[in-house]
C-alpha cells in the first residue's frame, strides 16, 4: 500500500484534530476517505467529509457530536450517522466488507478492515484515505494508485471491473458521470465490462439511474457522458427513444443529418449558456419525435413534419418512464419542445408584429428560454448560414422586445373574461362565450384592436351583434 506523509497541510480545519483526539481517547482507528480526499488533489472545494471508522461508526459519531456540540442523525438501516459542523456535512460509517447476490445491488454487509473497505469502493480515485490517527496523522493510504489515476485522468475500478459493475450496476452510471464531470477517460477494460453488464442496470431503481443521468446532463460538456452511454449500450437500456435518433438514411443520394449527434451538439451549445436542468432536458427532447415523423418526399427530400407536436405529446410519457417530475417542470419542457421551431421560422421570414404577438402569447414566461434553445439549435457547419441565422435571430429578439414593451403580452390574459361576456349579454356559459373570447383574442394578436378593455368592449359588442346578441341594457 502506498503511504504518503504529506497531507497534514490539507487538514487545517480544527475539526480533524478534534476527531483525531477522540480516536486516541477511544482507541479507535479513523480515516477521511472518498470524495473529500479526491477533491483535495483536484483542488475542488468540498463541504462533504466521509469519516471511516474501524469499528462502530455510529457510536463514534455520537461521541463526536458531543465534543462538536452538534446534533447527530443516525441511519441504523445503513449503519451510518451524520452531523453538521459549520458549513461542513460529516458522515460516519464503520468499515465494511460486502458481498452481493445476483438479483440485487444491495450488498450483504459484514464488519471489515480498512483494506476491506477500500476494496469495496467504486473507483481507485475514490478509494484513497487519509489517516486521522495520532501515530500517522496525515498519511495518505492509496492501495490502488488513485493518485496516478488522477494525474493520468483515468477512471479505474479497484478490483475486476466485471465484478465491480456486476455487483453494483449503478457504478456503470457513476463511472460515466465522473468521466463527464472531470473530463476523464474510462479505462478500456472498464468500458468492456460495462458493455458486458448493460442488462444488469435493470435491477437498479429508475430514480437512482435518473439521478446519475441528471448529473451527467448538468456537467460542463454533457455530450461526453452521452457518447459513453451510447457506445456502451447503456443508453439503449435506460432511454431507448434517444438511441432511435441515431443514424442517417439515404434515398436517391439524399440523406438527413444524424439527429442523435445533432441533439448532443444542441445540448452542449445550451450548456454553455445555462445551468437550468429543464432547459437542458428540452434540448435533449426537442427532436425526439423525428424518427416517428421521418418521411422521404421526391420533391423535398427528407421531412419531419409535425415532429414538434408529436414530440410534445411524448414528453409526459418519457418523464414518467424516467421518474422525472410530472409537474410544472415537465410542462415547461413540453412547451419548449412544442414551440422550438417557431422562432427559427420567424428568423427565416419577414417578421410581422402579429407573428411576434402570437409567439409571446404562446411562450409567455418561457420566451427567453425558448430563444436560448433555438439559438443552440443552429448547428450547421456552413458559416454563411450560421451568420445569417444569428443575424435574423437578433432581429427577432429585438422585435420581441419592441412588441412586448408596447403590447405587454408576456403572461397576457385578454382584457375581457368569460364572466364579463355572460354578464353583459345575460347568457350562460356555452359556445357563444367561447366564440366571442376567441374573436377578441385573435383581434388583439392580429393588431386589429389595442390590448385594452375599452377597445375590446366595442369590438365584443359588434361581433356579438353578428350572432344575434345584444347587451342587456341596450335591449331594455
Amino acid at each position: 500500500m502506498k503511504k504518503i506523509n504529506c497531507m497534514k497541510q490539507h487538514l487545517t480545519n480544527p475539526i480533524f484534530q478534534k476527531l483525531s483526539k477522540l480516536a486516541l481517547q477511544s482507541n479507535t482507528e479513523v480515516y477521511v476517505i472518498g470524495g473529500f480526499v479526491r477533491d483535495l488533489f483536484l483542488n475542488r472545494p468540498s463541504k462533504d467529509i466521509d469519516i471511516l471508522v474501524i469499528g462502530n461508526g455510529i457510536a463514534f459519531a455520537e461521541a463526536a457530536g458531543k465534543i462538536l456540540n452538534s446534533k447527530v442523525a443516525v441511519y441504523k438501516n445503513f449503519g451510518t450517522a451524520m452531523l453538521r459542523s459549520g458549513d461542513l456535512e460529516i458522515e460516519f460509517v464503520g468499515a465494511r466488507k460486502e458481498s452481493y447476490r445476483a438479483e440485487s445491488r444491495k450488498p450483504i454487509v459484514e464488519n471489515g478492515t480498512l483494506d476491506d473497505d477500500q476494496q469495496r469502493r467504486d473507483f481507485s480515485i475514490n478509494a484513497m484515505a487519509i489517516s486521522l490517527n495520532s501515530d500517522n496523522f496525515g498519511s495518505l493510504l492509496d492501495p490502488f494508485n488513485g493518485i496516478d489515476d488522477l494525474q493520468n485522468r483515468i477512471i479505474k475500478t479497484p478490483l475486476s471491473p466485471v465484478e465491480t459493475f456486476s455487483d453494483d450496476p449503478l457504478r456503470m452510471m457513476r463511472a460515466i458521470r465522473f468521466a463527464t464531470q472531470l473530463n476523464f477517460t474510462i479505462e478500456s477494460s472498464a468500458i468492456g465490462a460495462i458493455k458486458q453488464n448493460t442488462d444488469r442496470i435493470n435491477i437498479v431503481s429508475k430514480e437512482r439511474i435518473t439521478d446519475e443521468l441528471n448529473k451527467i446532463i448538468l456537467s460542463k460538456v454533457p455530450s461526453i457522458g452521452f457518447k459513453y452511454l451510447f457506445d456502451t449500450g447503456l443508453l439503449k437500456q435506460i432511454f431507448p427513444q434517444m438511441v432511435d435518433l441515431y443514424g442517417v438514411d439515404i434515398i436517391d443520394g439524399k440523406g438527413h443529418k444524424d439527429n442523435f449527434y445533432h441533439t448532443l451538439q444542441v445540448l452542449d451549445n445550451i450548456a454553455e449558456t445555462t445551468d437550468d436542468l429543464w432547459l437542458r432536458w428540452a434540448a435533449i427532447l426537442h427532436d425526439i419525435a423525428k424518427p416517428a415523423t421521418k418521411r422521404f418526399e421526391k420533391q423535398h427530400g427528407w421531412t419531419f413534419h409535425g415532429h414538434e407536436d408529436k414530440g410534445a405529446r411524448m414528453v409526459p410519457r418519457i418523464f414518467a418512464q424516467l421518474k422525472l417530475p410530472l409537474n410544472e417542470k415537465m410542462k415547461q419542457v413540453q412547451k419548449l419542445v412544442q414551440l422550438h421551431l417557431r422562432p427559427i421560422v420567424l428568423a427565416q421570414d419577414i417578421v410581422t408584429d402579429s407573428a411576434v404577438r402570437r409567439l409571446l402569447f404562446d411562450a409567455s414566461d418561457d420566451i427567453d428560454a425558448l430563444m436560448l434553445l433555438c439559438h443552440a439549435d443552429v448547428t450547421t457547419k456552413n458559416e454563411y448560414k450560421v451568420k445569417k441565422y444569428r443575424q435574423n435571430f437578433e432581429l427577432v429578439k429585438q422585435k420581441l422586445k419592441d412588441v412586448e414593451e408596447r403590447d405587454q403580452l408576456r403572461n397576457w390574459q385578454p382584457p375581457i373574461t368569460g364572466i364579463d361576456i355572460m354578464q353583459v349579454f345575460g347568457i350562460k356559459e356555452g359556445r357563444e362565450v367561447g366564440m366571442i373570447k376567441n374573436q377578441i383574442r385573435e383581434a388583439i394578436l392580429e393588431g386589429e384592436i389595442q390590448n385594452n378593455k375599452e377597445e375590446a368592449l366595442i369590438f365584443m359588442i359588434a361581433k356579438a351583434k353578428e350572432i344575434g346578441l345584444v347587451p342587456i341594457k341596450a335591449s331594455e
